[in-house]
Formats: structure tokens, sequence, C-alpha cells
């Protein structure tokens, strides 16, 4: 059993690390699919691909050492977090992030410390994991239509969802072991019953 869990480790470690070259590796036909299963419009959709890559870039090369930072993108809302050196990096971070083609608005968590470690950052993968797994075996709504992102044991959950998704995705990620807090970063849609 230790080996399967240490296995678990090592593929979520990867995926996070290489979420970055999904498309590229999968192909267009992956893409597709997943893009066809997602709420946004395939053109938000290569957009916010688009962006998290160009803010990801711009930000690292500005600020290089005095930053590290995840850039995650829905429906062209940009989610910064992370941790900054200082204020002022901090701040910085969230202009370029503005400047960035096709951003609609950035929500700047990037909080003021040291640089997680390894460590930290392998467990907030395994916490997204879990979220994940738990959106699919609760079954409340289509798991794709929430992007689950773990900074320091705090859940971020974005995604168009509808007030009923939302509270629902909260309280699944409340209840997993090792989150701190949740953090609704949604756009809320209104979905007509058929």
């Amino acid at each position: 059993m230790t080996r399967f869990l240490q296995l678990i480790f090592v593929a979520v470690l990867l995926s996070t690390t290489l979420s970055g070259c999904f498309p590229v590796v999968a192909g267009g036909a992956a893409a597709g699919g997943l893009m066809a299963a997602d709420r946004r419009t395939s053109g938000a959709y290569i957009d916010d691909e688009a962006i998290e890559w160009k803010a990801s870039d711009a930000i690292s090369k500005t600020l290089r050492d005095k930053i590290h930072v995840n850039v995650t993108s829905y429906n062209r809302n940009m989610l910064l977090t992370g941790e900054a050196a200082d204020e002022g990096s901090k701040q910085q971070a969230e202009s370029i992030g503005k400047e960035i083609t096709n951003v609609r608005n950035v929500t700047n968590e990037l909080v003021i410390g040291a640089p997680s470690s390894l460590g930290d950052r392998s467990n907030d993968a395994l916490i997204t994991s879990k979220v994940k797994a738990a959106f699919l075996t609760e079954n409340k709504f289509p798991a794709n239509y929430v992007k689950v992102v773990t900074e320091a044991g705090t859940v971020f959950l974005m995604g168009m969802v509808t007030r009923q998704e939302a509270d629902d995705a909260v309280e699944i990620a409340r209840g997993i072991s090792g989150v701190q807090k949740v953090v609704k970063v949604f756009e809320y849609v209104v979905v007509e019953s058929k």
C-alpha cells in the first residue's frame, strides 16, 4: 500500500508541474474535448491558457527572485497566488497582470513572505487532488465547472457556476482534511431549467 501511495504522490506532483504543458502534450483533440465540457466559450478557454502563460512569464521576468507566483485564469478572470517579497512586488505583479491582453479582472491573493517550500507545494497539490476527487464522488455538479487552486492550505474555487453549485463546491472543499480556508472567486450564472 505504501508503494501505491508513493506512486499517487509522484503522479500528483508531476501533474501539477506539467499542467501548463497539457495542451501541447495532449494535442488539440484532448483540449477540444475539455472545451466541449466547459461553460466557457472556446475563445475564452484559449484566452485563459494564453493569459496564464503570458502573465507568468512577464511577472517572473520582471520580479525574478522577489516573487513566487501562480497565475490561474478562468473566463478571463485572473487569480494570483503565491508569495511576494514585499507589498511593492505584490502590487507590481497585479499591475503586470492587468496589462495582459483580454484580462477582465485580477484577484490578487499573493501573500508577503518567503517562497513556499517544495513540501508545502506538494501538500497543496495533494489537497487540490482530494478536492477534485470529492467533487467527482459527491457528483452534485459537473466537476469541470470548478477550477481548484490551493496555496498554503487555502483553497481557491473559480468557475462559472450557479449559486447552488458554488455552495455545494464550498461545502465539499471545507470537508477535506488539510483545508484551512476556502475562498470563492466565482462568476455566477443563471441556468434555465429544461
